[in-house]
């Protein structure tokens, strides 16, 4: 299975940016399709953004819809998160997660067989 590896994380004022990266370690992510969690204390893991692995379909949650971006590298070794105009609301730790079939929602825990550890994203008001 593939293994991830998220970094970019940090503290930031409301209004700041982060850009967040995931990582491969050893191989392409060409035939993932991957996807940004992330989970604030006390919560439930939520979906954030999505990314079909030919790169021509995107997903976002409401709640981050014209806010954050995810895209991948040409080489597509590496998924990134940007995320603008970051509010409280947004901190969290943010997992990135990779799938290589189309069993399931893409925004399910359950559809995704590979994570990454974290990172931590910290807005202050």
């Amino acid at each position: 299975q593939v293994q991830l590896v998220e970094s970019g994380g940090g503290l930031v004022p409301a209004g700041g940016s982060l850009r967040l990266s995931c990582a491969a370690s050893g191989r392409s992510l060409s035939t993932y399709s991957m996807a940004w969690f992330r989970q604030a204390p006390g919560k439930e893991r939520e979906f954030v953004a999505y990314i079909q692995w030919s790169s021509s379909n995107t997903r976002y949650a409401d709640s981050v819809k014209g806010r954050f971006t995810i895209s991948r590298d040409n080489a597509k070794t590496t998924v990134f998160l940007q995320m603008n105009s970051l509010k409280p609301e947004d901190t969290a730790v943010y997992y990135c997660a990779a799938r290589s079939d189309y069993i399931g929602g893409y925004e399910y825990t359950s559809s995704y067989g590979a994570w990454g550890q974290g990172t931590q994203v910290t807005v202050s008001s």
